[in-house]
């Protein structure tokens, strides 16, 4: 399954993914871990600036797929954090964010 070429669809009245789903995502999904009802991944940049490019970048990201996450910012890191707060949890909305914000990083 191929997230990024994916989009966010409304949840309104979408029940969370299950358990076993939420796995199955999560193996697709290095470093990133389920918190609650949250999925969470810390990234480490060199600097500030990188740090700040990539939280605009993801915030493009957000606003074109219509799903925002919260964000912790520090001066060489980014705490992301995904849930669809409609579902009460998580929905395939967060890791078609999640994957997103990883194709941001350089590989």
């Amino acid at each position: 399954m191929n997230l990024t070429a994916q989009h966010c669809t409304p949840q309104h009245g979408t029940l969370p993914l299950g358990d076993d789903e939420v796995a199955r995502l999560l193996d697709t999904l290095p470093g990133w871990e389920r918190q609650g009802i949250e999925l969470v991944k810390t990234f480490a940049f060199d600097d500030y600036y990188r740090t700040i490019a990539f939280v605009n970048a993801l915030a493009w990201v957000a606003h074109t797929e219509d799903h925002h996450p919260d964000l912790s910012v520090h001066y060489n890191r980014v705490r992301v954090c995904f849930s669809t707060h409609d579902a009460g949890g998580l929905t395939l909305n967060d890791f078609i964010c999640a994957a997103k914000a990883e194709a941001l990083l350089p590989r």
